[in-house]
C-alpha cells in the first residue's frame, strides 16, 4: 500500500477499531430484543412487522461494522476502496426502499413520523452520504473519511434507537395485556365464553395502534 494511503487511514485506525467492535457487539442487543418479542406471544403479521422494524437494525450494525472493515484493508489505491464505500451505499439505499416498503405493508402496527424518520428517512440519509463519499474518495480523502465517519455512526445510532424503541414498545404493550387478562379472570362469570366488557377494552388498548400515540417512548 502506497504511503499516503496509508497515512491517511492509519489517522482514522482507532476510530473504526471502536466503531467496528460497538457495532459488532450491539448486533446482540437486535437478538435480545428478538428473544422478548418472541416471548410474548404470537401475535398476526408480526413477522412482516419484524421484517420492516427488527431485521433493518441487524443490517445497519452490520454495515457499519463492514465499513470499518473495508477501510482497515491494506489498499493498494484510494480508487478501490471509494468503490466498496460507494457500493455498500448504493445497497443501503436499495435496503432502505424495501424497508419502506415492508413497513406500508404490514398491518401490526400503524407507524408515526418518529418511525418514517428512524427506520427510513436517516438510514437513507447515511447510506447516500457513504454513496457520496465514495464517489469522492480518490479525490477528496480527507473530506471523505470525515463524511464516512459520520454515517457509520448515525448507522450505529439509528440501531440502538430502534432496538431501545422496539423493547419499550414490546415491554408496554406486554403489560397492559396482562392487565386485561388480570380484569378478565376477575369478571370472567358475567359473559359468555369467560369473556368481559373490560377485555374487549383492554384488547384495544392494548393493539399497536392504540399504543403508538401513547405507549412507545420517544
Amino acid at each position: 500500500m502506497h504511503g499516503a494511503v496509508a497515512s491517511a487511514l492509519r489517522e482514522w485506525e482507532s476510530f473504526y477499531v471502536i466503531v467496528g467492535s460497538a457495532a459488532g457487539a450491539l448486533t446482540g442487543l437486535q437478538f435480545v430484543v428478538l428473544t422478548i418479542i418472541a416471548e410474548s406471544g404470537p401475535v398476526r403479521g408480526r413477522k412482516e412487522s419484524i421484517s420492516a422494524f427488527g431485521t433493518p437494525n441487524i443490517v445497519h450494525f452490520c454495515a457499519g461494522l463492514l465499513i470499518a472493515s473495508i477501510l482497515s484493508v491494506p489498499w493498494r489505491t484510494m480508487l478501490y476502496a471509494g468503490i466498496a464505500v460507494a457500493g455498500c451505499g448504493v445497497l443501503g439505499v436499495v435496503y432502505a426502499a424495501i424497508v419502506l416498503k415492508r413497513a406500508r405493508r404490514q398491518s401490526a402496527y400503524r407507524p408515526v413520523f418518529e418511525d418514517w424518520l428512524w427506520h427510513t428517512i436517516l438510514p437513507v440519509l447515511a447510506y447516500s452520504a457513504l454513496f457520496v463519499a465514495g464517489i469522492i474518495f480518490s479525490r477528496s480523502t480527507a473530506a471523505a473519511l470525515f463524511v464516512i465517519a459520520a454515517a457509520v455512526l448515525l448507522l450505529v445510532f439509528i440501531g440502538i434507537h430502534n432496538a431501545w424503541d422496539t423493547l419499550t414498545f414490546v415491554t408496554v404493550e406486554r403489560g397492559v395485556q396482562e392487565q386485561g387478562g388480570g380484569s378478565e379472570v376477575r369478571g370472567g362469570g358475567g359473559a359468555p365464553g369467560g369473556s368481559s366488557p373490560g377485555s374487549s377494552s383492554a384488547s384495544r388498548a392494548g393493539s399497536p395502534n392504540t399504543l403508538n400515540a401513547e405507549s412507545r417512548p420517544g
